[in-house]
């Protein structure tokens, strides 16, 4: 007994080869309906959806790297801050210091989050670009295709 192809078959596939409609319905013909033109337009929609798929994984990797980047730097930089905090000096100082450093952190930290920010913002709007460009290009082929149909009649 054959097995059902797993997830990981499916995602591997190219998609020519996981439903070829004209292979199903072959000479099936429906009067008014373009078959070819239907699984064109399909074609399109998973290339569009493919490549905002795409657009959405390298800006959540970009997402992450940027974070482990931030992190690593807030790492050095508290470590930094420690071995000052532990060599000797006047309290006055050293305390003028610690909020010297506390408001550099916090500028630090919103600078921080104005860019993860920016870059969740950017991702997003690739992707709807991806998605709302085809939507309007499919809108154009129901367009292109009520015309033909009522200049065929």
């Amino acid at each position: 007994m054959a097995k059902a192809p797993t997830q990981a078959t499916l995602a591997a596939a190219p998609p020519e080869a996981l439903f070829d409609m004209t292979k199903v319905f072959g000479e099936f013909r429906v009067p008014g309906l373009d078959l070819e033109a239907l699984v064109e337009t399909q074609r399109k929609n998973l290339e569009a959806l493919t490549q905002a798929n795409q657009l959405a994984v390298e800006g959540v990797r970009a997402l992450a790297e940027r974070q482990v980047g931030i992190m690593q730097q807030a790492i050095e930089q508290a470590s930094g801050l420690f071995g000052e905090w532990t060599q000797p000096g006047a309290v006055d100082e050293r305390l003028a210091k610690n909020v010297d450093v506390a408001k550099q952190a916090f500028e630090k930290g919103l600078a921080n989050a104005r860019e993860l920010n920016d870059l969740s913002t950017k991702a997003g709007m690739d992707v709807f670009s991806v998605l709302t460009r085809r939507l309007s290009q499919s809108f154009d082929e129901v367009r292109l295709y009520a015309k033909k149909q009522a200049a065929a009649h």
